[in-house]
């Protein structure tokens, strides 16, 4: 039902405010096979991430995937669960939380940030309906996916579009449908990269793992993998890294159809055979870390590697809550917002965003 026909939609005599969603994922509410076939049953309900004939999809998902694959992955989310709960969801809270007050001291109080979760909780129809009550009058939508994908980005779009049929005013909405060449985010990429080379030293490969998508989306005209392989060229561009010391490639692989390649598994089983010794891993599409990258990256296919004849293996942690990350978001944000602010809301700034100052 409408929410319209219920509570008011919009009290007058109320200053308007400007709506900030950020959207991930989405992550089970624990680490139990109950909790992971709820969360699963609506991944694998989605059209956009599995585009099969519907009716077959249905019986393959509900009558064997799903009696299947949440107690593997309930053991897996065991695992990497903490006391605060899942990580995407702590992480993607401090996200939240650091980018209001970012936005909140460049623009003022009228600016309101909500996470919702394309799936599980908080969900996007929860995180509008906080934006609504705040008297959200433009929203802006960020889903936390550099990458543009119909999967991922398309999705969230559709869980938006869904939700806001239940406004009785619509309000202005801008959707940012990719940043994955913004000079913030690349920068804050190459600074994690630079840090962690600081700490530990320079592997002699690096890898940048990206999460995959069938072939045939590439072939249909998603951009995912072009804009991968652009992030990629970016980051390596900076950091001076010629071509023999990088790679691209693609995990997470999912049923027996073709993925886009090369594999992460199979590139690190390469190196190690080929007396690559040492290599740092980097995920440049995930905004946060979650179980692709915690037990995927940093415990699946560590030991691949190493099985594989390789001695030094270290994964450099998603972009989470570094300053430099919640800067990049804040000036995505702050590009997408041009008209919506008042001229005196807008700060006159005498130096460069921080991301800018870093040094080439």
């Amino acid at each position: 039902m409408p929410s319209y026909l219920g509570q008011p939609d919009y009290q007058h005599g109320t200053a308007p405010t400007l709506g900030i969603l950020i959207a991930n994922l989405g992550t089970p509410d624990a680490p139990t096979i109950p909790a992971v076939r709820r969360y699963l049953a609506e991944f694998f309900a989605d059209s956009r991430v599995f585009e099969f004939p519907r009716l077959l999809w249905w019986a393959l998902s509900n009558l064997v995937i799903l009696n299947v694959r949440p107690r593997r992955s309930a053991k897996l989310y065991a695992q990497i669960w903490e006391e605060a709960g899942s990580p995407l969801l702590t992480i993607s809270q401090g996200q939240r939380a650091a980018l209001e007050a970012m936005l909140r001291d460049q623009y003022g109080d009228q600016v309101n940030v909500a996470l919702g979760m394309r799936y599980g909780n908080p969900s996007i129809f929860a995180a509008l309906e906080e934006l609504r009550r705040a008297n959200a009058r433009r929203l802006l939508i960020l889903p936390l996916y550099p990458q543009y994908s119909a999967s991922t980005t398309g999705s969230t779009f559709d869980a938006v579009a869904d939700a806001l049929k239940r406004w009785r005013w619509l309000p202005d909405v801008r959707f940012v449908s990719h940043y994955h060449d913004h000079p913030a985010y690349i920068a804050a990429l190459v600074e994690s990269i630079r840090r962690h080379w600081a700490e530990h030293g320079q592997a002699e490969k690096l890898l940048m793992s990206f999460h995959g998508v069938p072939k045939r989306y590439l072939m249909a005209g998603d951009p995912y993998y072009c804009e991968a392989q652009k992030t990629a060229r970016l980051v390596a561009e900076a950091l001076g890294l010629p071509k023999e010391r990088y790679a691209v490639a693609f995990q997470s692989r999912f049923g027996r159809e073709e993925w886009l390649q090369p594999y992460t598994a199979e590139t690190l089983a390469e190196w190690g055979k080929n007396d690559v010794r040492s290599v740092d891993v980097i995920c440049p599409g995930f905004a946060a870390d979650c179980l692709e990258t915690i037990e995927e990256i940093e415990v699946e296919n560590r030991h691949v590697f190493m099985a594989a004849g390789g001695q030094m293996y270290r994964y450099i942690p998603a972009l989470n809550t570094d300053p430099l990350h919640i800067a990049a978001l804040a000036a995505v944000i702050g590009e997408n917002l041009a008209g919506w602010l008042p001229a005196q809301a807008v700060p006159v700034l005498d130096q460069r965003p921080a991301y800018a100052r870093i040094e080439s």
